[in-house]
């Protein structure tokens, strides 16, 4: 099925039509308050035709509750504010939904049960209607990398909520207070990724949108509960119907849990709708905390809690509650973590849908006449793509880097481990270099940058995740090896501009078949599958 609005992107699930066509006599399979106040709110942001729109779009996916990844989604911090909101707006209306039809079942088998004091006794409950809960009360987690976008997300949870449910939202100025910048915030403005133009900075807009103003903070976990009276945050865990947090958050949590047995994380036993947004960003930190959590959900819990245990659905009891639950994966690219996470994750009974796209490339950003030569190696397994790049840099690459006379060699990697590799063969080679990696400490920064700037040290080495969290001009490259492709593609030609103009300006780069995810969103899909395909090893751009 074509993707609304996105050009070469197909949506494409098991089974021949995943997605029914839409009723909008049925408000879309909305409550009909909540479908109201959101089409209230469409049309008070200055939208027109709500059935188009790609957050109705988008919602009818999550409605048919098959799980979902859709990795092209284009952030606000990257002037997709306009996309990353509609597609928040739709699964946001989604879990409200979700969570007030849930509401509404159990109030409707508590009247029907109160006229049957038999079954209230627990002596005859044979009516698998009345099975409407799981051990705790958390149906939704949202799992989500730094606080900035927590705050912009929980605010429009708040504003999406109809006026009926919101009368009074508890803790409101604490929550501004710790996921904001300490100031006091409309709920009526919806523009908070924006950089208050008061604050200069020698950093992009996209780095001061989402790292800056006090957004950075990883560490974080919220409950948020809906009441008859309106909206409770940082209310117990097992009383919320939301749990907005971050790995790390809840990565301490498990941790405490393991430590002390008085402690538990049973709230995450029956979460029924699981989100995680800016997946990538999460790549950016700690990929092996969003795996650890997801293992953690629906598992049966150590406690009883306070459960009706005569209300619970059987797939609860029978610990088969993971092959229930929706997860929504949401990022800006494709990846093979976030692959391996659908697939072994995320078996929904219902099926699944996945983004298909084609990139177009980003060389046209690069603004320097720069020369870009691509090599291809040969990989026999994916155990052995490691050492086979390592290999292929210390017999091609490294002997034309030591016979030259020329510094400002910049090698960048994408990731801590291929760091740790080339540090370790620089050092056994006697190199000149200096090391720009994720953990470097704010004072050596400026040094090292000098070292590299006045010729004292040849060879740079440089991480991509010190480029996502400190994103500094980097003077004096004169050439450029990219040892292994950036998982962002818009860090491809942010780095390869890093050279100074000349006219042997060169910039290498190693890939592999391996490689092929990440080299379409650099080159584009079709030259991507020329170079992977081709018996040529040797691909030049200028």
């Amino acid at each position: 099925m074509p993707a609304l609005n996105m050009s070469n992107c197909n949506w494409r699930g098991t089974g021949s039509c995943f997605i029914k066509d839409v009723d909008m006599t049925s408000y879309y399979g909305l409550k009909p308050r909540f479908y109201k106040h959101w089409l209230e709110s469409y049309t008070a942001s200055g939208g027109s035709d709500f059935h188009q729109s790609k957050q109705r779009s988008f919602f009818s996916i999550c409605n048919s509750y098959y799980d979902i990844m859709h990795h092209n989604k284009k952030p606000f911090y990257l002037k997709g504010s306009e996309e990353d909101s509609s597609i928040m707006d739709a699964y946001l209306m989604h879990s409200l939904n979700h969570i007030f039809r849930g509401k509404d079942l159990m109030v409707k088998n508590e009247r029907k049960l109160s006229k049957n004091q038999e079954t209230v006794d627990g002596q005859n409950l044979e009516d698998d209607a009345c099975l409407d809960r799981g051990f705790t009360r958390p149906k939704v987690l949202i799992l989500l990398p730094l606080a900035g976008i927590a705050r912009r997300v929980v605010k429009r949870l708040i504003q999406l909520t109809p006026t009926k449910h919101k009368t009074n939202v508890e803790d409101l100025e604490r929550f501004y207070e710790e996921f904001g910048s300490g100031r006091t915030e409309s709920m009526g403005d919806d523009n908070d990724s924006e950089i208050p133009k008061s604050k200069k900075s020698a950093k992009p807009p996209d780095f001061q949108a989402l790292l800056g103003n006090d957004n950075a903070n990883d560490h974080f976990m919220v409950g948020v509960k809906f009441t008859n009276r309106g909206i409770k945050l940082y209310g117990d865990f097992y009383t919320s119907d939301v749990i907005v947090a971050s790995p790390l958050g809840l990565i301490s949590k498990i941790g405490d849990a393991e430590v002390d047995k008085e402690k538990d994380v049973d709230y995450l036993s029956s979460i029924e709708i699981l989100i995680i947004d800016h997946a990538d960003v999460m790549l950016m930190q700690n990929w092996s905390h969003v795996n650890t959590v997801v293992e953690q959900l629906n598992r049966l819990p150590s406690k009883q809690h306070g459960t009706d245990i005569m209300r619970i659905r059987p797939w609860y009891s029978d610990g088969q509650a993971r092959f229930y639950r929706q997860t929504i994966i949401l990022g800006s690219h494709i990846n093979p973590e976030f692959n391996s996470m659908f697939n072994q994750h995320c078996l929904n009974y219902r099926g699944k849908v996945k983004l298909e796209c084609k990139y177009k490339g980003v060389l046209p950003k690069i603004l320097i006449p720069a020369r870009q030569i691509y090599e291809r190696f040969d990989v026999e397994s994916i155990t052995g793509a490691d050492d086979a790049r390592l290999k292929y840099f210390c017999e091609k690459v490294f002997p034309k880097i030591k016979d030259s006379i020329q510094n400002g060699v910049m090698i960048f990697v994408s990731s801590y481990f291929e760091f740790v590799r080339l540090r370790n063969y620089l050092k056994s080679q006697d190199a000149s270099y200096c090391l720009f990696g994720e953990y470097i400490k704010p004072n050596e920064i400026s040094h090292v940058r000098g070292q590299f700037f006045r010729g004292e040290k040849k060879i740079i080495l440089y991480t991509e995740r010190s480029h996502f969290y400190f994103r500094y001009k980097i003077r004096g490259v004169q050439n450029l090896i990219i040892y292994s492709l950036p998982e962002r593609k818009e860090f491809y030609p942010e780095i390869v501009n890093f050279l100074e103009e000349s006219d042997n300006m060169n910039c290498t780069v190693l890939f592999s078949r391996l490689d092929h995810l990440r080299l379409e969103r650099i080159v584009g899909s079709t030259a991507a599958k020329r170079m992977v395909d081709s018996e040529k090893g040797v691909f030049v751009f200028a």
